[in-house]
């Protein structure tokens, strides 16, 4: 998705490959891939773990990378530098210098799909801080209207006396949430800190724990002085561990009845990105981490015994594998 909404736009995604200590973008690797046709960062929190912000805008908000920028339109021209959007569809609820996330990018896009940490059923947010002289009202104002078709009222606004006429003020999209999946949203975050977040949490720490005892487990980090994941996905990686191996552990665990998953397929390695000439050899390091991940079962209602179940299952199968 991240990449798809560089090319609707008629742009060009650049990628760049990853840490090697976790599956975020890599500060220096960004900085290495800048040119004057850079208009916008695209960072995305993976499995729920933020990126380095305060990195990633000092580097946009340096002399020399001002210097550097190139705007091509007024609304360019008024930030006067690159631009950070960042994709934090699974950092919902996640911390960054004890700040949830939201507050540290120019935006940042969340998802409330299906399988996110906080659902709608589908759907999203847009959490702005565009410095001034921007107003972050009149883009919220703006987004509501081409959510909308490009239509000046809702529904509920039109049904006030007398205001039946609206205007068209350019050709929209209809991508607004409804107000049903706004309810569900509405209860979802009433529990979220206190009770969604706590359960995810702990699902997380009971894996760090049964895996730590063994030598092939590459449990991930959750928690840094800095940041806090929002546990969205449970990343385990095997070391010394190829694709091959790998798809072979989660044939065996899936013999267990324990469904597992993995996170992600690299962009790069996909037919729409191969054809337009974007090559998995250019980015070793997330290969690496692809070729050797898992991700466990994380939901709400997982119970400790199934805990217990799914790590059986894949100690087994890793120690019947390698």
């Amino acid at each position: 998705a991240t990449a798809n909404v560089v090319l609707h736009t008629g742009a060009k995604p650049v990628f760049v490959d990853v840490n090697a200590s976790d599956f975020n973008i890599s500060v220096e690797n960004i900085k290495r891939a800048i040119n004057d046709r850079t208009k916008v960062i695209m960072p995305v929190d993976i499995g729920g773990m933020p990126v380095d912000y305060t990195s990633i805008m000092e580097l946009v908000n340096s002399p020399a990378m001002k210097n550097h920028f190139k705007p091509v339109n007024r609304e360019q021209e008024k930030l006067g530098r690159i631009m950070v959007l960042s994709d934090s569809a699974h950092s919902f609820g996640a911390k960054y210098q004890s700040k949830p996330i939201g507050s540290q990018a120019d935006a940042h896009v969340f998802s409330f799909h299906a399988v996110k940490n906080l659902t709608t059923a589908e759907g999203g947010a847009i959490a702005l801080n565009f410095p001034s002289p921007f107003s972050n009202e009149e883009i919220y104002n703006y987004l509501c209207i081409i959510t909308l078709h490009g239509q000046t009222k809702d529904a509920l606004s039109k049904t006030q006396p007398g205001a039946w006429r609206y205007d068209i003020i350019e050709p929209g999209y209809k991508c607004n949430m409804m107000d049903l999946q706004a309810a569900i949203g509405l209860v979802e975050l009433e529990r979220y800190d206190n009770d969604t977040l706590i359960r995810r949490k702990e699902i997380c720490e009971n894996y760090n724990s049964a895996f730590s005892k063994y030598g092939w487990a590459n449990t991930p980090v959750f928690r840094t002085n800095e940041k806090e994941s929002s546990y969205h996905l449970y990343m385990l990686r095997i070391n010394s561990c190829t694709e091959e191996q790998r798809d072979k552990i989660i044939q065996e665990i899936s013999k267990e009845q324990v469904a597992v998953n993995v996170h992600f397929l690299p962009l790069a390695m996909l037919k729409a990105y191969k054809k337009r000439g974007y090559s998995i050899d250019d980015y070793p390091v997330c290969y690496k981490n692809y070729a050797c991940e898992i991700s466990l079962p994380v939901y709400y209602a997982l119970t400790n015994d199934q805990i217990n179940t799914v790590v059986k299952a894949v100690v087994q199968s890793v120690e019947k594998t390698l």
